[in-house]
């Protein structure tokens, strides 16, 4: 009885530690693109379900896919920024079918991603992630200031809740401690939603509207479309993902004292690639292993699969009841754009740190950073900067995320890139990491 007691307690720390960064994703990309709160409502829920999914997946290991390791999946940050781009300019459905072709991409060159690993060494992971995490900034700006359109927009009450939320979740950083600080950014929305209500910005219709069960809908939102420019970028987002997922791989297999194998690797590749297509399928997300519950191991001890299992299925659970959903979309806007100042910045300095295992006493590598972050924030503050080009050109050139990472890749190519001699270090580089 104790056991099990301990195992669900440790099942739903993991939860509590990663659920802040799942809820987060579905409200900034459907506040974004302006879903109702009947579709929020729905995109939270099944972005839970599918997390959970996607951790069991990953956990049971067989001779197909699942690493076997305790990693807790969830959506990745790293795609909330294009799916933003990608829903502006071609629609919801757009998303839908270009993470549904990456799921697909990911799942075909899980056997083979060792080999093309090198072609994305620190100097470019680091480079698309501060990319990536710079044009997310403005969308935490808007939010701030009320979301763009908002009657109210730039109001004093806006600003306050908004910057009160964030000072609070700084507090919490600075004078706690593990679980506390693992959770802080979830405490902080939910202080600030509570200083809200006092102030009549909370709305709880939608809860009270909301069912207490539903059922997951394959294409929730429409039948997908298929766009180059949106499949590119997705399929970008999955590579970076996965490479970040590979160094998790490794933390977790020092921390489990297991050897971590070719075949693991590629279990856990075509893991995250089924996570990434039923992701599509059912209108969430794309996923990857989330470092926070590595931290949650390390700082725990325990080691055990069945608690990961008992997470999964907590969050599985959780997903079927939109109630719960629903009263995430109560969070005023403001309240999340203070978070968001938090959690985008971190995208950045997170960026940076990959940047630091780079030399940059190579003016090679200082020219890799400098062109593609500049054409990647350039791109972003100019969107019309290539507008003259042909079609087919736009298709690179018009996304400062396409724009900046591909800049990267190639400009890595041009100056770094020995087939012969550098595959070894890099995949090295990548394990060390």
């Amino acid at each position: 009885m104790n056991k099990s007691f301990k195992t669900v307690s440790l099942g739903i720390q993991h939860v509590l530690a990663m659920y802040a960064g799942a809820v987060i994703v579905p409200l900034i990309v459907g506040g974004a693109l302006g879903l109702t709160v009947e579709q929020l409502t729905y995109l939270v829920s099944i972005d839970i379900l599918m997390c959970g999914v996607a951790t069991i997946l990953q956990v049971w290991k067989n001779k197909f896919f699942g690493i076997g390791l305790p990693v807790v999946l969830g959506c990745t940050f790293t795609a909330v920024g294009p799916m933003i781009a990608i829903g502006g300019q071609y629609g919801i459905s757009a998303i839908y079918g270009s993470i549904l072709v990456s799921g697909l991409f990911v799942v075909l060159i899980s056997t083979y991603f060792g080999k093309l690993v090198r072609f994305f060494p620190p100097v470019v992971t680091g480079s698309v992630v501060t990319i990536i995490g710079i044009t997310l900034i403005p969308v935490a700006m808007n939010n701030i200031a009320g979301g763009q359109g908002s009657p109210d927009f730039g109001s004093l009450t806006n600003i306050s809740l908004a910057f009160g939320t964030l000072v609070f979740i700084l507090f919490l950083y600075r004078f706690s401690t593990g679980f506390i600080r693992s959770v802080a950014i979830l405490l902080g929305l939910i202080a600030g939603t509570i200083v809200a209500y006092f102030m009549g910005k909370v709305d709880f219709t939608a809860v009270g509207n909301a069912s207490w069960l539903h059922m997951a809908k394959p294409f929730y939102f429409g039948t997908p479309t298929f766009e180059i420019t949106a499949i590119l970028t997705m399929i970008l987002v999955a590579m970076v993902s996965l490479v970040e997922s590979t160094g998790v791989y490794f933390a977790l297999g020092d921390i489990t004292g297991r050897k971590i194998t070719e075949k693991d690797l590629v279990n856990g590749y075509r893991a995250e690639g089924l996570a990434i297509l039923l992701g599509g399928l059912f209108n969430a997300f794309p996923y990857t292993t989330y470092s926070q519950n590595v931290g949650l191991i390390q700082l725990s001890g325990v080691k055990n699969t069945n608690v990961i299992y008992t997470a999964g299925a907590f969050l599985v659970v959780l997903g079927f009841v939109p109630k719960i959903g629903a009263l995430t979309t109560v969070i005023p806007t403001s309240v999340l754009g203070g978070a968001m100042v938090a959690m985008f910045g971190m995208v950045i300095a997170y960026g940076i740190k990959m940047l630091s295992k780079v030399d940059f006493a190579s003016q090679e590598n200082l020219l890799i950073i400098a062109c593609s972050v500049g054409m990647g924030l350039g791109v972003t503050a100019v969107p019309n900067l290539f507008s003259q080009l042909p079609a087919s050109i736009q298709i690179l050139t018009g996304n400062g995320i396409v724009a900046g990472s591909l800049t990267a890749i190639v400009l890595n190519i041009v100056f770094n890139l020995n087939l012969k001699s550098k595959t070894i270090s890099v995949l090295n580089e990548q394990k060390a990491s």
